[in-house]
């Protein structure tokens, strides 16, 4: 298979197979901007220089005949040119043309007695974008939040932490979706990819244990009762050996209600869990249609490394002179049932 690439600037399909020195396309989670660069060999003096702002479509994969059909990588609007030399290079950088101005304006705005899925509709409609969120983070109902002085952007970044999830642009849909659950937006499982140690030419596994904890406990103000009262979500006794850990972490805020206690601690342990280990690895044939969030399973590596279910975080493609390949960042993919017990203590 002969690796191939499409790009299209402003509408109009660029030709540049000889030129092309490296292709780079990173793929990240979240509003982290998905990002391009690409080198081109301007020896001939030949190469335009693209204007700032311009949108460029870009689309991977492999030529097997004039059939052959190449992934769409989505838009980058481009932010950045070099012209260096000698020899003469034309460097072309870009972010995911996704990230609109918008989202980066600050708005003062309260929200009492609404859902989570109310919010996100409202961000999204402010931006011309349509709401996509998981079914199970949908309905949380809120009592009261503000968005004192935030951007949109920001605003969204700190409900996806406080709910453990991922909000993120993509083809003009705002989603909203819980993390490292390896699930669309509507709540549909996606197919898993497998993995095999002779897909890769380079791999890296490591766990922290300063990550490791066996639980998390957060407090929440009974004021009906005149005293304080904690939840604790642990490990449960079928946790595996690889995400166990010991102690406990104590969040420091001190909720309002046992529900946004047991949420924060849920959500904080399930954060944990995830990032107790990590796993990278190049594919020596790069896979395009690889994106975050998708599930992996791996084969031919250590025993703890092949029973772990891991999920993608990151995907860089680099297309250049010795073929394709895809850089691969994983973590946990966080399957285990937490247990949630409580406690009361007096003010």
């Amino acid at each position: 298979m002969t690796p191939d690439y499409q790009l299209t600037v402003d509408g109009k399909d660029i030709k540049i197979s000889a030129q092309l020195i490296s292709l780079t396309l990173t793929d990240n989670r979240g509003f982290e901007a998905d990002t391009i660069e690409i080198q081109l060999d301007d020896s001939s003096g030949l190469l335009d220089i693209p204007r700032k702002g311009a949108k460029m479509q870009v689309k991977l994969g492999y030529r097997h005949n004039e059939q052959s059909e190449l992934v769409d990588k989505g838009s980058y609007t481009i932010d950045e040119v070099e012209h260096s030399g000698a020899p003469d290079t034309l460097t072309i950088r870009g972010k995911s043309a996704d990230m609109r101005g918008s989202l980066l304006k600050s708005h003062e705005q309260s929200y009492h007695q609404v859902t989570l899925g109310s919010i996100i509709e409202t961000i999204a409609q402010r931006n011309n974008l349509t709401a996509k969120v998981s079914p199970d983070l949908n309905a949380e109902m809120i009592d009261h939040i503000d968005q004192a002085n935030e951007s949109d952007a920001q605003f969204l970044t700190r409900l996806a932490e406080q709910y453990d999830a991922i909000a993120t642009v993509k083809n003009d849909n705002l989603l909203f979706i819980a993390a490292g659950q390896a699930v669309s937006a509507t709540g549909q499982p996606l197919p898993p990819v497998k993995i095999t140690r002779q897909s890769g030419d380079q791999h890296r596994f490591s766990i922290a244990d300063r990550q490791a904890y066996a639980g998390v406990i957060a407090y929440w103000q009974n004021e009906k009762a005149a005293r304080r009262e904690s939840v604790t979500v642990q490990k449960s006794e079928s946790a595996s050996e690889l995400t166990g850990g010991d102690g406990i972490k104590t969040l420091r805020h001190i909720y309002a209600s046992k529900a946004t206690a047991t949420r924060a601690a849920r959500a904080m342990w399930e954060r944990i869990q995830r990032g107790i280990a990590s796993f990278s690895l190049t594919l020596a044939q790069g896979q395009p249609e690889l994106f975050p969030e998708t599930p992996v399973t791996v084969t031919g590596f250590k025993p703890q490394i092949d029973s772990t279910s891991w999920i993608l975080v990151q995907v860089a493609h680099t297309l250049n002179g010795a073929g394709y390949t895809s850089s691969l960042e994983l973590e946990i993919k966080h399957t285990e049932q937490a247990e949630i017990t409580e406690q009361k203590q007096s003010v």
